[in-house]
């Protein structure tokens, strides 16, 4: 969300649609364009896993950002620390995102919602204890409310699971938790949205909270929120700049990116080269009729690129025995694979000069294995998608925000 928030980085030509947003490109390269930098700078970044951390500071740090912003700590802890006087939140700021833990809701898991049976470091809850508390990984959104209480941004955008809209009325109590924060936010209705639709090269459906603070709001925006009539005008979720009929629909969207046209200039992982993200991948053996275990389909788009891989990362190619379709690859007798590290993260759209994969370094100490970076990459919110809410807020804030005095 950081990366997508500020923008500056590459993607591949199909998936921006020039006819709708011409003016996003900084440079044209070859198969890329460069996305223009937006308005928004990156003041504090948080994180429990250490991997995060390995894949965040040295990208980051190249762009400016000093590594001590970002805090690899328990966002419970931080909250508490900062109760006791102990540690500062940034001031004076605009946005704030995040992603509370979706395990609990997602429908692959154990769908626990608020009683989720981990803790906010993702153990097993105390036996002996008797209740889930507001410190368990399902609840974790609290304290995500905590930091905006705290800071008192004028926008809020929270991700999770698309399954979290089936568990009963969690959306429902979640926007009213959102809605009293400080003085009030208006909490525009949850929102899922498909990242294939915004030139993601993958099925991926997420939802979307996004909440503006009353307080800086302008009058006459705040009173179209409260009537609920003409809220189209300040809608603040993008609009799909891609489709699967798109000449059908509506002759300005584009089709689904393929991954054809994002992987097969890569080279096959055995021959070397500078990218250690496409020389390793997941040596798992093939497990009939078990979740990943499918050979990508190089026509379409990809499965959602998931975090909790335990050897099941989907397959680049199975052999004939396995059910493998791709014969023009099959003939060049190219062996039978999962997907590589640098795909998935092409599949996220993260540029090629993220680093997802780096050996030990004595200087920097930030160590990045592949088991390490597919939880990272499968953890992420797909930056382009991030990079069109940035763009249709940067696209709104002078008229719905108060000026600055």
């Amino acid at each position: 969300m950081d990366l997508g928030f500020e923008g500056c980085f590459t993607v591949f030509k199909e998936s921006i649609n020039t006819k709708l947003n011409k003016d996003w490109i900084q440079e044209e390269y070859k198969n890329t364009y460069l996305l223009k930098k937006t308005m928004f700078e990156t003041v504090f970044a948080n994180d429990i896993l250490n991997y995060a951390k390995a894949a965040w500071v040295p990208y980051f740090k190249q762009r400016g950002k000093h590594p001590d912003i970002f805090h690899e700590e328990s966002i419970v802890d931080l909250v508490k620390k900062y109760r006791n006087n102990e540690f500062c939140f940034p001031d004076n700021i605009d946005v704030v995102t995040g992603g509370f833990p979706c395990q609990d809701f997602s429908v692959a898991g154990k769908r626990n919602g608020f009683n989720s049976h981990k803790n906010h470091y993702g153990k097993k809850n105390d036996k002996n204890q008797q209740s889930p508390t507001t410190e368990n990984r399902g609840q974790l959104y609290i304290w995500m409310r905590e930091v905006i209480n705290i800071t008192k941004p004028k926008v809020f955008i929270a991700e999770n699971v698309k399954g979290l809209v089936s568990l009963g009325n969690i959306k429902e109590i979640i926007e009213n938790d959102f809605r009293t924060i400080d003085d009030g936010y208006v909490v525009v209705p949850a929102k899922v949205l498909n990242a294939k639709h915004f030139g993601v090269q993958q099925n991926r459906e997420r939802i979307f909270f996004i909440g503006l603070n009353k307080r800086y709001l302008q009058k006459q925006v705040l009173d179209i929120y409260k009537s609920k009539v003409d809220l189209n005008q300040f809608d603040p979720y993008p609009k799909p700049t891609h489709s699967k009929n798109s000449g059908f629909i509506k002759d300005d969207l584009l089709p689904f990116v393929t991954l054809e046209k994002i992987l097969l200039d890569l080279s096959e992982p055995e021959i070397e080269n500078n990218d250690l993200a496409q020389m390793r991948y997941s040596r798992a053996k093939f497990f009939k009729n078990t979740q990943g275990n499918v050979e990508i389909k190089l026509n379409d788009v990809s499965p959602t690129i998931r975090a909790e891989h335990h050897g099941n990362i989907e397959f680049r190619r199975l052999s004939k025995k396995n059910g493998g379709k791709l014969d023009f690859e099959l003939s060049k007798k190219l062996p039978e694979r999962r997907l590589t590290v640098r795909e998935c993260a092409r599949i996220q759209t993260f540029p090629d000069n993220y680093q997802f994969v780096r050996e030990t370094n004595k200087k920097t100490n930030y160590a990045l294995s592949a088991s390490g970076a597919y939880k990272v990459i499968g953890n992420a919110v797909p930056p382009l998608l991030v990079y069109h809410i940035a763009k249709k807020l940067e696209s709104l804030w002078q008229s719905i925000f108060k000026e600055e005095k």
